[in-house]
């Protein structure tokens, strides 16, 4: 708008010319975003397409049977799904907390700015290393490291199905805490940018009115925070469940099923990297009716989490 002589407003003339950029630039983010959607859909179609087969073949009972026999054709993922599931979930109650605390450690603590942005740094650097290197690591060094304890567990809990397999090598449990050093990077810094971004007059409120530290960060700057922090515990979730490179390297790569965390298992991003190359005949359609079923639990977690944010974002 502009101003008359008079100092009333009025509406300003837009030219044809500037009315076409706005027209343009509206309709290239429709076609940018709508691509999104596009390529979504199109991988969804064509794996689909490629599963039919073992779809009508083996039904359901392809999800619930853990035989994978290419020499007798006869599939199930029953094994790399409970490994895709159990890996994610447990890798997340180990990373859940370690990252959330880092980040209330980093943002709501009194050690200087120098030492905090020292970690916050560090952080950030570890999600920076490539998924074949930690696969690396977990060889060479976490397992053996973790034999004595997992040894440990078996001797003493081996009445428990969770532990009742002597652990011998790769196995379920090195790959979690693989997952938990992926993940845990993602936690840290999604949780420190919704905590950063809590307005400081909550703080000066809560100390105000003579809350404690602790009291402030529980009852008030955690359920400010929240629904960001859910966001990005359930982005981390599907970056465990999609993970491939570390944990096919470290899990163990088997198609028995057991319900032990220290027996060698299996995932599906595992089983399709291993599989894949070498696959041919009903192989490469029970391979993409695997990868259909991963598909559909990565954007059952993806729906999940924009329905929690939002429930979390309105009620807090």
């Amino acid at each position: 708008m502009a101003a008359d002589p008079k100092g009333m407003y009025q509406l300003r003339h837009r030219p044809p010319s500037e009315k076409l950029v706005d027209t343009g630039f509206n309709l290239g983010a429709l076609l940018m975003a709508s691509m999104v959607a596009v390529v979504l859909f199109a991988i969804l179609i064509i794996v689909l397409f490629g599963s039919l087969e073992s779809m009508q073949r083996y039904g359901w009972q392809f999800l619930v049977t853990s035989g994978w026999n290419p020499v007798e054709d006869q599939y199930g993922a029953l094994t790399a799904i409970y490994g895709t599931l159990v890996t994610s979930l447990v890798s997340l109650l180990i990373a859940v907390p370690l990252g959330v605390g880092t980040a209330i450690f980093i943002t709501e603590s009194f050690i200087p700015k120098q030492i905090r942005s020292l970690i916050g740094l560090m952080v950030e650097l570890l999600a920076a290393i490539p998924s074949v290197v930690l696969g690396l690591w977990a060889i060479f060094v976490l397992e053996p490291a973790l034999r004595p304890g997992l040894n440990w567990l078996y001797e003493h809990f081996n009445q428990i199905p969770l532990f009742s397999t002597k652990p011998v090598g790769p196995g379920t449990a090195p790959a979690i805490l693989v997952l938990v050093v992926m993940i845990l990077p993602i936690i840290t810094a999604i949780s420190r940018d919704s905590l950063n971004q809590v307005p400081t007059r909550l703080r000066q409120a809560a100390y105000g009115v003579g809350s404690t530290r602790w009291t402030a960060i529980l009852h008030v700057i955690l359920p400010a925070a929240i629904s960001g922090i859910v966001g990005g515990v359930m982005l981390a979730l599907g970056r465990a469940m999609g993970e491939t490179m570390a944990v096919t390297m470290i899990i163990g790569n088997s198609n028995n099923f057991s319900w032990s965390l220290l027996a060698p298992g299996n995932t599906i991003a595992a089983m399709l990297a291993n599989q894949f190359g070498e696959a041919d005949g009903s192989q490469v359609s029970s391979l993409m009716y695997a990868a259909f079923v991963l598909i559909l639990l990565t954007l059952l977690v993806n729906i999940l989490a924009q329905v929690v944010v939002k429930r979390l974002s309105l009620k807090y």
